[in-house]
């Protein structure tokens, strides 16, 4: 069986799984200078974490919606509605305090995060034998990667970070949570590298990126937030494994790999000018949300 490459292995690897092992190898060299960076340079890696990556990789889901006309047009009450419908139910939940609206969207971000990673699972998965324990041990694995550093931080002392705010989660300090979640963590992570490792015996074939997805998932949530306590380290960790492939798929998906005929306008999007250009509109929309919360908001 073929390696089930979303577009090519050069570009799925250095785009959507390479990152994920580059940010934690950065982490492991230069930590002891990731405390000063944070201090002296607070606003440069918020401004090129968050706004440039983290904000700007949302808006790239509009090369698949909002600016593909056929798309557009087929759907358009759902994309018309859909944003009045949340800007409502932000109001409504902002009429609460803010506490009450940045909790509930922490909780939808970790939600977003954790299907994310489950959705390029099932992605790299889609050309293995489908049966019920194929699919129900990549959910296990794939959940308890994202899961367990969750349940950490909330059973755990205040960490050095937040998603959003401070108190944004439900906390509950219980060493006996804790220990017993790293069992079960640690146990189904053992389940997962012997299947994988039977499965390898068995048919003599290893899907590569669908395990480096799954290995990189691990790494990056475990040591962003269980291992290491620090506001820089969780956000590289965080913020570039998730931004950077998904801005990544959605290039290679909606872009690079369809006709021109079907792209419309989007064609000229389709050479090495048209990534730039890609890019620089995500960052100019994510700088342009940022600027109007720091004058409507903040």
């Amino acid at each position: 069986m073929e390696q089930p490459w979303i577009h090519k292995s050069k570009t799925d690897f250095w785009l959507i799984l390479f990152p994920a092992f580059f940010v934690l190898g950065i982490v492991f060299i230069f930590q002891d200078w990731l405390s000063q960076i944070q201090e002296d340079y607070s606003f440069y890696t918020w401004l090129f974490l968050i706004v440039f990556i983290d904000v700007a990789h949302v808006y790239a889901t509009l090369f698949k919606t909002y600016f593909v006309k056929s798309e557009f047009q087929r759907r358009k009450k759902l994309y018309i509605g859909l944003p009045i419908i949340c800007f409502l139910i932000g109001l409504f939940l902002f009429g609460f305090g803010s506490s009450v609206f940045w909790s509930v969207l922490a909780y939808v971000a970790v939600f977003h995060f954790v299907r994310q990673q489950y959705g390029f699972v099932r992605l790299y998965a889609r050309k293995e034998e489908k049966t019920k324990i194929n699919r129900y041990s990549d959910a296990l694995i794939i959940y308890t990667a994202t899961i367990y550093p969750m349940l950490y931080w909330f059973f755990s002392s205040p960490r050095a970070f937040n998603w959003f705010v401070e108190k944004e989660f439900f906390r509950y300090e219980s060493q006996f949570l804790i220990q017993v979640s790293t069992v079960i963590y640690v146990l189904i992570v053992a389940y997962y590298l012997c299947r994988t490792l039977y499965l390898y015996l068995k048919t003599s074939y290893f899907n590569i990126p669908k395990n480096l997805i799954i290995i990189g998932t691990l790494l990056s949530w475990f040591f962003g937030i269980v291992y290491f306590n620090n506001d820089l380290v969780f956000t590289l960790l965080n913020v570039v494994s998730h931004g950077i492939p998904y801005m990544a798929l959605i290039y290679l998906k909606e872009i690079d790999s369809k006709p021109k005929e079907e792209m419309g306008e989007l064609f000229h999007f389709k050479n090495s000018k048209g990534v730039i250009f890609f890019v620089l509109i995500l960052i100019g929309i994510a700088f342009t949300e940022e600027y109007l919360w720091e004058i409507f908001v903040w």
